[in-house]
């Protein structure tokens, strides 16, 4: 039996030696370019891509759970302990030369998955690894004119960008425990903030406002050492969705407008893949960054659970990977990698809530000439990752075998 699996082995491995050195000749292609890596495991980047990115030592999880931590919930009408269970998915912006981490946290340790109640918390940062974080949330379901939207799940999964004149802009997802909803919120303190409402309320005649909604990764540029938000064709542009890639585009910020395909239905421009990594979700990761070479995407792909999943990675697991875009026709797609950047590599990543593995990306800032990656760790704790654009580095190791 152990020759036999033994000689299984090694014709996989030749196998896969076979398919990652056909598609790395591949690499850097016009047209749809990707990488997939070479044939002793790296996993080479192309020059469009960002990173890889490295998770620094002993450091990992930089914000986790904290059960003491208490505060009055106008929601639940008492004292809940409202990052006592799990606290992942974290946004990041930079101010007054501190990284700020906004993270979602769930208060109800014996609930479970999408039954305790969400809320946004602020952490910050003078080196971007050690965290300290606020003592209350930001952003929480209150007694306001989000409530139909928020009561009782909450304000899960933000991201955040920044204006030119320093307006902070939060896309969030509103959770009433019926409909999923992306929304906004601004503000200029990241203390304090305005909630505008379902982010496609106003689109179509209300068309789209319950709409099961998700994931908004507005457009931004490096503007020397921070990243704003920037406009295409004279307009604000976000990528969106979470089954699908989306493009919305706006005037203000608030109210955003989904494009639809020739039959007037959403228009998907990306779309999960067969036997990938990113075979059952797409959904949106950072703020898409407008580069020299297109705009960059990150974004969450999920592996599905069938025979049409890919077989290196565990089945369900989030990994993320990357797209590029035509900067003139941003629903052009220009390149895609083949095989994750950035995948549950670690034992926090694979331990959670989320027991199947998640590395779920939605923080990324330009801070003292790098790049910092806050993602979320198995739905329970916050993790970084590091890419210094100095120094050449793969992203995470292909994996030898297929996942059982």
């Amino acid at each position: 039996m152990t020759a036999i699996l033994s000689k299984r082995n090694g014709l996989w491995r030749i196998l896969m030696s076979l398919v990652l050195l056909s598609a790395a000749a591949g690499c850097g292609n016009s047209g749809n370019s990707s990488c997939t890596g070479t044939a002793d495991g790296k996993n080479i980047l192309p020059d469009w891509a960002l990173g890889g990115f490295v998770r620094p030592q002993n450091t990992n999880p930089v914000i986790s759970p904290d059960p003491e931590v208490k505060f009055d919930c106008p929601m639940r009408k008492t004292r809940v302990g409202w990052m006592e269970s799990d606290t992942f998915n974290p946004a990041a912006t930079v101010k007054d030369g501190k990284i700020c981490v906004l993270f979602r946290a769930e208060d109800n340790l014996a609930q479970g998955i999408g039954k305790r109640t969400s809320r946004i918390g602020l952490a910050e940062s003078s080196d971007g690894i050690t965290l300290v974080s606020g003592k209350t949330p930001v952003l929480f379901p209150t007694e306001d004119n989000m409530k139909e939207y928020e009561w009782m799940g909450g304000c899960e999964d933000p991201r955040i960008a920044m204006t030119e004149d320093g307006t902070y802009v939060m896309m969030y997802t509103s959770w009433n425990r019926d409909v999923p909803r992306l929304c906004v919120a601004t503000s200029e303190d990241l203390v304090n903030w305005t909630k505008h409402g379902p982010a496609f309320g106003k689109a179509y005649n209300g068309r789209f406002l319950n709409l099961a909604s998700k994931s908004g990764s507005i457009l931004t540029r490096l503007d020397g050492d921070k990243l704003v938000i920037s406009k295409i064709n004279g307009k604000y542009l976000m990528y969106w969705g979470e089954k699908m890639i989306n493009i919305a585009t706006s005037d203000n910020l608030v109210d955003w407008t989904p494009e639809l395909d020739e039959n007037g239905e959403l228009k998907g421009i990306v779309y999960p893949r067969e036997k990938h990594f990113d075979s059952a979700l797409t959904e949106c990761g950072p703020p898409a960054l407008l580069t020299d070479k297109g705009i960059l995407l990150l974004y969450n792909g999920k592996n599905r659970t069938d025979s049409l999943r890919d077989a290196r990675y565990p089945a369900g697991t989030y990994s993320a990977g990357q797209l590029l875009f035509d900067a003139e026709d941003p629903g052009k797609v220009l390149g895609r990698l083949d095989v994750p950047f950035f995948r549950p590599m670690d034992e926090f990543e694979k331990s959670g809530q989320y027991k199947d593995g998640t590395v779920f990306i939605e923080g990324l800032v330009y801070f003292k000439s790098k790049w910092y990656l806050y993602y979320g760790c198995a739905d329970s704790k916050v993790g970084v990752a590091v890419y210094d654009p100095k120094v050449k580095t793969p992203g995470d190791p292909l994996p030898e075998t297929p996942a059982l």
